[in-house]
């Protein structure tokens, strides 16, 4: 099977606490078995999100199922997934250059190592 990585950047508000609230909810375990659960039906392997200061990377590893408009069709329609999202804007900002609504935003790869 041939995987595919996708990487995305969103920033925290810039609040010592809420940061460590935020962090609090993504500790092993602690994120709703129904936010895993579409995550992996979504066809995604594998996700990590990497923080410094207030910016996080998000990096996903997915399989040849996934479709990132279809992800965010099953994201619209499932409640507790809506759910999840109101409440991480509690802690989240849009990227400056991100459109309204828009928190998670793709990075350009420009640089690759050749095997």
């Amino acid at each position: 099977m041939k995987l595919k990585r996708y990487c995305y950047s969103c920033d925290l508000k810039e609040n010592p606490k809420l940061i460590e609230e935020y962090k609090a909810y993504h500790v092993k375990g602690k994120v709703w078995p129904e936010i895993t659960k579409s995550i992996k039906d979504a066809g995604i392997v594998d996700m990590q999100i990497y923080l410094i200061g207030n910016r996080m990377f998000m990096i996903m590893e997915v399989d040849e199922t996934f479709d990132p408009v279809k992800k965010a069709e099953m994201d619209a329609s499932n409640p507790k997934v809506q759910e999840w999202e109101r409440l991480m804007w509690n802690y989240q900002q849009e990227l400056p250059w991100a459109k309204p609504g828009e928190k998670w935003i793709a990075l350009e790869k420009i640089f690759q190592l050749d095997d």
